[in-house]
């Protein structure tokens, strides 16, 4: 199974930028094929949401509407990271976010993914 390991959340003002990384543990990558990596968020009480998903090989990005045109979802193969760049955020985008994998789905439907890292808090203040 393989790993992930989010960093670089933290807080925010309104308006402003965070940037959201996730590393993967390749060595693991003999007995888990990933076809689609992505970030999701979960505030308290509340159940998880896709942000933005990408299908590894493949042109597809998805993302939650909410978010479309401030926040990209990008890959840096050579590092094997996924980042979530956000800008112009809001107070609504406070959460916890998590990096996920999925070996056979890529979109924003959570159940479909079956690996999680641990979780990153972005706290945007107004």
């Amino acid at each position: 199974q393989v790993r992930l390991v989010e960093s670089g959340g933290g807080s925010a003002q309104a308006g402003g930028s965070l940037r959201l990384s996730c590393g993967a543990d390749t060595s693991t990558y003999s007995t888990y094929t990933p076809y689609c990596l992505g970030w999701f968020r979960q505030a308290p009480g509340k159940s998880r949401e896709g942000v933005a998903t990408f299908q590894l090989g493949g042109i597809d990005t998805y993302y939650h509407n909410a978010v479309k045109g401030r926040f990209t979802i990008s890959q840096d193969k050579t590092k094997n990271a996924v980042y979530l760049q956000m800008n112009k955020l809001a107070a609504e985008d406070t959460d916890v976010y998590y990096c996920a994998a999925s070996d056979h789905y890529c979109g924003l439907n959570a159940i479909y993914f079956n690996v999680w890292g641990q979780g990153t808090q972005v706290t945007v203040s107004s």
